[in-house]
This record gives structure tokens, C-alpha cells and sequence, in this order.
């Protein structure tokens, strides 16, 4: 056993991610990434979304997202789950009575799967107009922290900012030259660059997924990466 939020805090601080930075990775809102890690799991709304929101906060932190899941199911969920039944006795109904209860049951279960979707959708938004999202269930699988790690990331993470991409081998052209809106990332490939912003500190640089400092001039010149 070990602790899940505390656990998930360490990686994330040890890595120097923020919960902004995190928001954008995993595409789940920052409150509720807080609420994993101080283990509030009554301020989510299920089970289902736990565990999906577990696995892909601990995947993009770079670490096994099904033993996060695993830990949640043996603590809060296993208990619910498997609580046995009891068995009760089925009263006999004659032949023309079964048809009519088989159909008031598929119309009973309909119903309580249409209000049950719409429960869940209404628990989501929570007031908020953008539809929640989980990764593995309604947003693409995103990349491995391995193949996010090799190469150059520029991130806009707080505005935008205009940037321009050389090779420090001093090519004419431009690798990039253009405005990096907020939320938007741009990876370049594992080479000796140099970079220049306007607002700086609107951006974050990572070499082989290490955050670099960023100067307050806005340029900086980066080593091969391995």
C-alpha cells in the first residue's frame, strides 16, 4: 500500500510541473488534479472518472498509471463491488403475465440508462459549457513521456508569444518564425537551436523533457539534446 495523492505531489513537484502545466497535458481541470492528490475523492464524481483521471495524471508524470488504479480499486472500490447479494425468492407468474413484465423491464432499463447519462453529463459540467474530458475515454491517447522526452518542446502555457526558430548552425531559413498561442506546443527535432521570444515569460522550454530557464531577454541557445 502507499499513499496515492502524496505520491502523485512528489512526481509532479520533483519534475517542476505546475498544475497549469498539468491542466494542458492531461486535459483534466487543475481542481480536480487537486483533489487527487490531496485524496478528496468525494469532490469527484465517480468511480469510473477516478480511476481514468489516476491513470492518465500518473502516465503523463511519466509513471505506471494501472497501479494507481489498482491501489484506488483495493481502498475504495473492491468493497462496494463484490459486496455479495441477497438471494430472494421469485413469486411464480403464469404465462400470460410473463410477456407484459419482460416488456415494463427493457422499458425500465432504458429509462434508468438515459437518466444515468444525463446525471453524469450534468455532474461534469458543474456549471462549466466545455464537455469534461478523460484521457482514454473521449480524448486520444496522448504520447508516451518517452517520445514526448527526445527533442525540443516550446509550450505557450500563460499568453502568447511571437517566436522565431533557427539551427544554431547558422542556416538561412528559419525552422519557425510565427505567434505561439496560448496552449499550443511546438517540438523540434534533438539539434543545437536557438530560440528567441518576445514574452518569455509566457512560454515554457523543455530539452529531453528537462525544463530550461528562459533568460528575460527572450533568447537562448540550446545544446544538442540526447
Amino acid at each position: 500500500m502507499f499513499e496515492i495523492g502524496s505520491s502523485l505531489r512528489e512526481a509532479r513537484t520533483r519534475q517542476g510541473f505546475d498544475f497549469t502545466e498539468m491542466e494542458f497535458r492531461t486535459k483534466v481541470r487543475a481542481k480536480y488534479l487537486r483533489a487527487l492528490e490531496a485524496e478528496q475523492f468525494e469532490q469527484l464524481p465517480g468511480h469510473t472518472y477516478i480511476k481514468g483521471f489516476l491513470r492518465t495524471y500518473a502516465e503523463s508524470l511519466g509513471m505506471d498509471g494501472q497501479l494507481y488504479v489498482d491501489e484506488y480499486n483495493s481502498r475504495y472500490v473492491v468493497g462496494e463491488e463484490q459486496r455479495p447479494l441477497r438471494p430472494r425468492r421469485v413469486p411464480t407468474q403464469s404465462r400470460h403475465q410473463r410477456p407484459h413484465r419482460e416488456s415494463r423491464l427493457v422499458v425500465i432499463a432504458v429509462t434508468a440508462m438515459i437518466l444515468l447519462t444525463a446525471l453524469v453529463i450534468a455532474a461534469w459540467k458543474f456549471g462549466d459549457t466545455t464537455e469534461p474530458k478523460v484521457q482514454g475515454v473521449n480524448v486520444p491517447s496522448k504520447p508516451t513521456a518517452a517520445a514526448v522526452a527526445k527533442g525540443v518542446s516550446v509550450t505557450a502555457v500563460r499568453g502568447a508569444s511571437f517566436m522565431e526558430v533557427r539551427a544554431a548552425s547558422g542556416a538561412r531559413k528559419a525552422l519557425y518564425r510565427g505567434t505561439l498561442e496560448r496552449g499550443q506546443v511546438k517540438r523540434f527535432a534533438a539539434q543545437k537551436l536557438t530560440i528567441t521570444l518576445t514574452s518569455p515569460r509566457n512560454v515554457i522550454v523543455r530539452v529531453a523533457g528537462v525544463r530550461m530557464k528562459v533568460p528575460a531577454s527572450g533568447q537562448l541557445t540550446l545544446p544538442r539534446s540526447s
